[in-house]
């Protein structure tokens, strides 16, 4: 009996809600406080605007279809808008919080985090010490030894030569051992004789395109929170690990006072500049997963939904603050307003009032696989 009671309660609520909406969407107030009727052209199913009907319906779940009005439908296709335009008056403007701000030009650059371990690495000892005691032996017997002798130190030096690039050591790095007379102990052993160390980095196969030798790196260490510690990319390995798509990129650490000890591992910050850029704030960009949109501020509180594209999240200095921002491809143009709060707001308001959701629009899109090519595209669904 109670459950039936609460579903007639309910029933009756929704029924309610519904007149409400309708009563406030066939009407409008003029200046003088009149009520006016509006032309209804047709209804939209409130769960999936792309389904319409001519007369009034509801839904399977019983939700009244919306209906769409002659002035709403003209402001949908305004050519001079390109994507979805939704209106909204500046009192609701201020109750959801709508911020904007223009599409300038920026310093942009990419910061990026990952792993570092202070090496530990007797067997790059070993292997330095190969090579320097193999260039060594040459230069003994230059000139007293047999051509097949010389060819075999010779091989000796090429092979140890090989082993060094293959771990990771640079041109440079090699010929520069070749005139040492013990390998570097940095590679096991922290203390004043060493005033550097070397830090091993992970660098993901998405990021390679970015970092390059002679990059700069931060490290800061749990062991000296307060602490950075400033060194240089050095070398690059030139294999991928298969197993997790990354390399290993050598950094030359100062370590005056030989805090960072063989073994430590930190947090590694490179900054990566890349230049003067048109971008969009993070903020004003709703990501479908399959599109980007934002919502322009056309002024009179018309908006309308643009599609861009986009690379990947950079950040800019502004006013001494590093904020997050995304370089412009295509879609925007400098000196155009963007939504950066409320636009999600903005986009539901769309729908509410009969328009189609830029968001919706993107939900509905799925990926088909061409019969011809096997390759996955996306496609744009739509049902009339």
């Amino acid at each position: 009996m109670k459950n039936q009671v609460g579903r007639l309660i309910s029933g009756f609520m929704i029924l309610f809600l519904c007149l409400g909406a309708y009563l406030y969407f066939t009407q409008e107030t003029n200046a003088q406080g009149e009520k006016k009727s509006r032309k209804i052209l047709y209804y939209r199913n409130p769960m999936d605007p792309s389904i319409t009907s001519a007369t009034f319906m509801k839904d399977s779940m019983g939700m009244d279809y919306i209906p769409v009005y002659e002035e709403t439908e003209e402001q949908l296709s305004e050519k001079s808008t390109p994507g979805l335009t939704v209106k909204i008056s500046q009192d609701q403007q201020r109750l959801i919080g709508v911020k904007t701000e223009p599409v300038t030009v920026r310093a942009l650059m990419r910061m990026i985090r990952t792993v570092a371990k202070i090496a530990y690495d007797p067997e790059l000892y070993k292997a330095e010490q190969e090579l320097i005691q193999a260039v060594k032996l040459k230069e003994e017997l230059k000139s007293d030894s047999s051509p097949e002798i010389t060819d075999r130190i010779s091989a000796l030096v090429d092979a140890a030569t090989l082993k060094l690039k293959l771990q990771g050591l640079s041109d440079e790095q090699i010929a520069d051992l070749k005139t040492k007379t013990e390998s570097d102990r940095s590679l096991i052993i922290s203390d004043s004789a060493t005033p550097f160390v070397w830090a091993y980095l992970t660098i993901y196969e998405y990021d390679l395109d970015l970092v390059k030798v002679g990059s700069h790196v931060t490290l800061k260490t749990l062991a000296f929170p307060g602490e950075e510690f400033s060194g240089r990319i050095v070398a690059i390995d030139p294999v991928l690990d298969m197993n997790t798509r990354s390399v290993r990129a050598r950094v030359k650490i100062d370590n005056p006072q030989a805090k960072l000890k063989p073994g430590m591992y930190g947090d590694a910050f490179t900054h990566i500049d890349l230049g003067v850029q048109l971008a969009v704030p993070k903020e004003a960009v709703l990501d479908t997963g399959i599109r980007k949109i934002v919502y322009l501020d056309l002024g009179k509180g018309q908006f309308a939904a643009r599609e861009v594209e986009l690379g990947p999240e950079a950040i800019a200095l502004v006013d001494g603050q590093e904020l997050k921002f995304f370089p412009v491809i295509k879609g925007i143009k400098e000196n155009e307003v963007v939504v950066t709060s409320g636009n999600f707001l903005i986009d539901s308001q769309s729908q509410l009032t009969g328009g189609m959701s830029a968001l919706w629009g993107g939900a509905t899109e799925i990926k088909q696989e061409t019969p011809m090519s096997g390759e996955g595209e996306v496609k744009a669904q739509h049902r009339h």
